[in-house]
Protein backbone atom coordinates (compact mmCIF):
# COMPACT_ATOMS: atom_id res chain seq x y z
CA UNK A 1 0.00 0.00 0.00
CA UNK A 2 0.85 3.59 -0.12
CA UNK A 3 1.29 4.46 3.07
CA UNK A 4 3.81 1.29 3.78
CA UNK A 5 6.14 2.64 1.17
CA UNK A 6 6.35 5.85 2.26
CA UNK A 7 6.65 4.90 5.61
CA UNK A 8 10.10 2.75 4.61
CA UNK A 9 11.06 5.74 2.43
CA UNK A 10 10.85 7.76 5.85
CA UNK A 11 12.56 5.19 8.30
CA UNK A 12 14.96 4.31 5.83
CA UNK A 13 15.84 7.68 4.94
CA UNK A 14 16.12 8.67 8.80
CA UNK A 15 18.36 5.66 9.66
CA UNK A 16 20.72 7.27 8.15
CA UNK A 17 19.85 10.62 9.69
CA UNK A 18 19.62 12.32 6.41
CA UNK A 19 16.94 14.88 5.52
CA UNK A 20 14.16 15.14 2.51
CA UNK A 21 16.78 17.44 1.11
CA UNK A 22 19.63 15.46 1.58
CA UNK A 23 18.31 12.75 -0.28
CA UNK A 24 16.81 14.70 -2.76
CA UNK A 25 20.03 16.42 -3.86
CA UNK A 26 21.45 12.77 -3.60
CA UNK A 27 19.62 11.42 -6.56
CA UNK A 28 19.22 14.49 -8.49
CA UNK A 29 15.37 15.35 -7.51
CA UNK A 30 13.82 18.55 -6.47
CA UNK A 31 12.79 18.00 -2.48
CA UNK A 32 9.27 18.77 -3.45
CA UNK A 33 9.00 15.76 -5.34
CA UNK A 34 11.29 13.63 -3.36
CA UNK A 35 8.75 14.53 -0.27
CA UNK A 36 5.52 13.42 -2.45
CA UNK A 37 7.37 10.30 -2.94
CA UNK A 38 7.80 9.84 0.62
CA UNK A 39 4.08 11.60 1.73
CA UNK A 40 2.86 8.98 -0.95
CA UNK A 41 1.44 12.12 -2.55
CA UNK A 42 2.96 10.75 -5.81
CA UNK A 43 3.50 7.03 -6.88
CA UNK A 44 6.81 6.16 -6.76
CA UNK A 45 7.91 4.89 -10.24
CA UNK A 46 9.75 1.36 -10.25
CA UNK A 47 13.19 2.85 -11.21
CA UNK A 48 12.78 5.49 -8.52
CA UNK A 49 11.98 2.17 -6.18
CA UNK A 50 15.23 0.29 -7.71
CA UNK A 51 17.13 3.53 -7.32
CA UNK A 52 16.12 4.06 -3.57
CA UNK A 53 16.43 0.35 -2.96
CA UNK A 54 20.31 -0.31 -3.96
CA UNK A 55 21.25 3.04 -1.93
CA UNK A 56 19.32 1.33 1.31
CA UNK A 57 20.56 -2.00 0.72
CA UNK A 58 17.30 -3.58 0.85
CA UNK A 59 14.71 -5.05 -1.54
CA UNK A 60 12.30 -3.95 -3.59
CA UNK A 61 9.81 -5.80 -1.64
CA UNK A 62 10.72 -4.43 1.83
CA UNK A 63 10.19 -0.50 -0.15
CA UNK A 64 7.12 -1.18 -1.54
CA UNK A 65 5.55 -3.19 1.51
CA UNK A 66 5.50 -6.54 0.30
CA UNK A 67 7.90 -8.27 3.02
CA UNK A 68 9.13 -7.37 6.33
CA UNK A 69 12.51 -8.36 5.51
CA UNK A 70 14.95 -5.85 4.25
CA UNK A 71 16.95 -7.97 1.37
Amino acid sequence: SVSKYKNRLRDLRTDKDLTQAQVAELFFLQTTQYRRYENGNSDLPLEWAKKFAIYYNVSIDYIAGLTDKRK
